[in-house]
């Protein structure tokens, strides 16, 4: 399906995320025919556009995930629904998809994912972030000592130069410890492979 043919309905309690994402889908020629921060709108503008993707925040107040899910497909059954949350496990994953959600997709992970996730689900097909897949090669991720230090560093906001200082290496040495965290995590940022450990309990 074409991506200029993909209306989107948007869900979020947050109102500067709402506007983020609706944004970002608009520029790249989605058409977001309603943004809502409360179910109740949600499920009504669903009914009314009976749009292609419903891009739905897994926890909103007044109506569980699982509910919100349902009462967007009962409003519209050929509506593809994209779950995109702050948080979430292995078992979330697979109760979102066991409630007719298409996709899910963290919020930490790189907004360019988010239309991976919807154009798998607009598509038929389902897109499950790699941190919440069962047997994702993201959840056997070792480091080692140093490469944890060096990563625990820069959660504490320190820069390279002096992440090297005070592990007495050089800034190339760090450089070179982050490059491989990154891409044992497949994390485009050091922000990001930040956020992946934390997920996965690599960092305390």
């Amino acid at each position: 399906m074409d991506t200029e043919r993909i209306s989107c309905v948007v869900a979020d309690d947050h109102p500067a995320l709402l506007a983020a994402v609706s944004d970002f889908l608009e520029e790249n020629s989605y058409d977001v025919v309603a943004a809502h921060a409360n179910c109740r709108d949600v499920v009504e503008a669903v009914r009314t556009a009976q749009p292609d993707v419903a891009v739905l925040d897994y926890r909103m107040p007044g109506r569980s995930g699982v509910d919100l899910i349902k009462d967007v497909l009962a409003a519209s059954a050929n509506t593809r629904i994209v779950v995109y949350t702050g948080d979430g496990t292995t078992e979330l994953a697979a109760e979102v998809l066991g409630a007719g959600a298409r996709a899910i997709l963290l919020k930490q992970a790189p907004i360019e994912d988010l239309l991976r996730a919807i154009r798998a689900a607009s598509g038929g097909s389902r897109y499950v972030d790699p941190l919440l897949a069962p047997d994702s090669q993201s959840a056997k991720v070792v480091l080692t000592k140093r490469e944890r230090e060096v990563l625990e560093l820069v959660a504490a906001g320190h820069g390279q130069r002096e992440i090297g200082r005070r592990l007495a290496i050089g800034t190339e040495t760090v450089r070179a410890h982050l490059q491989k965290v990154r891409k044992r995590l497949s994390a485009t940022t050091s922000t990001q492979a930040v956020a992946k450990a934390m997920r996965l309990g690599l960092l305390e």
